[in-house]
C-alpha cells in the first residue's frame, strides 16, 4: 500500500476536500464564497461570536476574517459591535436578518449533502465517524 493511503492526515485532507468540494459547489451557485458561508453557518445558531472564536471555527487566519468581515458587514450579512465583549479590544460577530436568509436555504442543503454522504455508512456508523472526529478535533485542539 503507497504511503499516502495508509497515512491519517492524508486521509482527512483528501475526504475533505472531496466532501467538500461537492458542497463548495452550491455555495459558489449561491453567490457565496466558502469562506462567506462558513462564518454565516457558524453564526446561523449563535447569538455571537468574537472574532478570535470565528476565526478559529471557520479555519481562518484573523486578518484574512477581519477583512472577510469588512465586506460582508459592508454586504449587510454580519455586523460588529464591542459593547458586551469580554475585551474591549474585542469585536463581537453576529448574522443579520439578510446573513440569516441567505443561509437558510444552505444549511437546508448542507444537512442533505451530508446525510447523502453518511448514507453509505448507515445511521450508527455515521454518528461514529462523527463522533471519532470530534474526539479528534478535541485531542489535538488542546495541544
Amino acid at each position: 500500500m503507497p504511503f499516502v493511503d495508509g497515512y491519517l492526515p492524508y486521509l482527512l485532507a483528501r475526504a475533505s476536500h472531496l466532501v467538500s468540494g461537492e458542497f463548495h459547489r452550491k455555495v459558489e451557485a449561491a453567490g457565496l464564497s466558502v469562506p462567506e458561508w462558513r462564518v454565516l453557518a457558524t453564526l446561523a445558531d449563535r447569538d455571537v461570536c468574537t472574532v478570535g472564536a470565528l476565526a478559529d471555527i471557520t479555519l481562518t487566519k484573523q486578518p484574512t476574517l477581519t477583512k472577510l468581515l469588512d465586506r460582508m458587514t459592508a454586504d449587510g450579512l454580519v455586523e460588529r459591535r464591542r459593547e458586551g465583549a469580554p475585551d474591549r479590544r474585542q469585536a463581537l460577530v453576529s448574522i443579520t436578518e439578510r446573513g440569516r436568509e441567505r443561509a437558510r436555504p444552505l444549511l437546508v442543503q448542507a444537512a442533505e449533502h451530508e446525510a447523502q454522504v453518511l448514507a453509505a455508512f448507515g445511521a450508527s456508523q455515521g454518528d461514529q465517524l462523527k463522533e471519532t472526529l470530534r474526539r479528534l478535533i478535541a485531542l489535538h485542539a488542546r495541544r
